[in-house]
């Protein structure tokens, strides 16, 4: 009789998930990652028996949080695994995805999103927001895409009222290049043809996440960020897709956010990180029933940082759709 089984019949009380060994591989598969061969990032590891780390992973998913240690019998803190129990939840989405795109060279992937931006200037302080449109060559830079956006009627920012010249685009529409210039580093591409080439295993993907950044708050945040960068107007196959929201739940940080509401209203699951110094969380939300992606958020949490109150969105989008085109609309 296994570690786990033991567990299970001593403590009937606490939920244990039924598929106990695929539970076991999928929480130690996302705490434990090999250390980066070239970028030296090394991720957080859980050092514990085999036989006893296995009952200690079990209660302590059943109870919310796993102790985590840079070294041998060292322990560093305690953090939660709800935030790898929804990540992995994506991961297993993104692999059973029945709508996969498969688009082709010379096509285009085009994405609808509603989003809203801090705007400052003229002595005020509002919400710009919109729907955009954008179609994306599936290889090549930006420049080569067209951007369609549809402005919307603005919402004040925390505290200040919404000037007069900020609802004066409402209800208008403009369409051009996407980008005027794409001068992104190699490793920040992220249009398709990219992004397939990129690992399919969550170690490799958790040290690419991480090129060129090193180690410490900072890279994390930034690490963070590049997440967001592979999510937001971009896509990229199943097997990429479900190893980059494995390698995510590693990064140090990271917290589990029960109820989010993105750009368009819908209410979902988020995780998120806290961005150093800013004042502020970067929530990624899921729906709560597919865990696909919906969208972003920006949330004060830090009033005297970003001179908001806390819990005040400052930016958020909602992915709409995404679908595959032959060809963009003229410029």
């Amino acid at each position: 009789m296994s570690e786990m089984t033991r567990l299970q019949n001593f403590r009937s009380a606490v939920p244990v998930p039924t598929d106990l060994r695929a539970e076991e591989e999928r929480l130690m598969a996302a705490l434990v990652a090999d250390e980066p061969k070239v970028h030296k990032v090394r991720p957080r590891r859980l050092y514990v028996g085999l036989a006893a780390g296995i009952a200690a992973a079990a209660v302590a998913a059943a109870a919310g949080a796993l102790t985590v240690s840079d070294e041998p019998g060292g322990v560093v803190h305690t953090m939660p695994v709800a935030h790898v129990q929804l990540l992995q939840q994506a991961a297993d989405a993104a692999g059973h995805d029945v709508q996969e795109l498969h688009p082709k060279p010379g096509q285009f992937l085009v994405y609808k999103s509603q989003t809203m931006d801090p705007v400052e200037g003229g002595g005020g302080r509002y919400l710009s927001r919109s729907v955009r449109t954008i179609w994306l060559p599936v290889s090549g830079d930006a420049t080569g895409g067209v951007l369609r956006t549809d402005v919307l009627e603005p919402k004040p920012y925390p505290g200040w009222p919404v000037p007069p010249e900020a609802r004066q685009g409402a209800g208008k529409s403009s369409q051009g290049k996407a980008a005027d210039f794409d001068q992104r580093a190699e490793w920040l591409r992220n249009d398709f043809t990219y992004l397939s080439r990129l690992p399919a295993k969550a170690p490799r993907m958790y040290e690419h996440l991480y090129s060129h950044l090193g180690k410490g708050p900072q890279a994390d945040a930034q690490a963070w960020q590049n997440l967001g960068g592979m999510l937001t107007e971009a896509y990229m196959p199943a097997a990429q897709r479900k190893a980059l929201f494995q390698a995510a739940s590693a990064i140090p940080g990271v917290t589990a956010v029960g109820k989010a509401v993105d750009a368009a209203g819908r209410t979902g699951v988020a995780v998120a990180l806290t961005l150093p110094g800013s004042g502020e969380r970067q929530e990624y939300i899921f729906d709560p029933k597919s865990y696909q992606y919906l969208g972003e958020r920006i949330v004060v949490t830090d009033a005297a940082i970003a001179k908001a109150p806390v819990g005040s969105v400052l930016t958020s989008s909602a992915q709409l759709s995404v679908r595959v085109a032959d060809s963009a609309p003229a410029r």
